[in-house]
């Protein structure tokens, strides 16, 4: 008796232990997003002045911040239900993109990232968000 017992609670345990392995889980790194050269080459035509930038953060606290976090670390309130991770935008590897590379990437979207196209029809304003996300280093 003992011994059935013992080979049940081994094959749950075995059971269980193949089931989280094949469980999906959050992307923890960034996979490659590529971006077109004719985004990626384009040139903010907004300043990054006071108006500009309070006119993104007010669109990124509307848009943006549930998911990036009040400070653009990703740690936003509706990152854990996402399936990949936010991305940080203080981090040089993100700062180091061309501001059409982020404009893009707002305004194109991919996976969990919606695109903005509609949600932000005016491409200023999405200019505007580049500059403020431009101020979380």
């Amino acid at each position: 008796m003992k011994m059935k017992r013992n080979l049940t609670l081994l094959v749950s345990c075995v059971l269980i232990a193949g089931l989280v392995a094949f469980m999906p889980r959050k992307v923890s790194y960034q996979e490659p997003w590529p971006v077109p050269d004719a985004y990626k080459n384009k040139v903010n035509p907004l300043k990054g002045n006071a108006e500009s930038i309070n006119t993104g953060k007010t669109l990124y606290n509307q848009h943006c911040k549930s998911c990036h976090g009040a400070k653009g670390k990703g740690d936003g309130p509706k990152a854990s239900q996402l399936d990949t991770e936010c991305g940080d935008f203080s981090k040089a590897a993100f700062q180091g993109q061309t501001d059409g590379s982020i404009f893009y990437k707002i305004y194109q979207g991919r996976k969990d990232m919606p695109s903005y196209k509609t949600k932000i029809p005016d491409a200023n304003d999405i200019w505007a968000v580049v500059n403020f996300v431009r101020t979380l280093k």
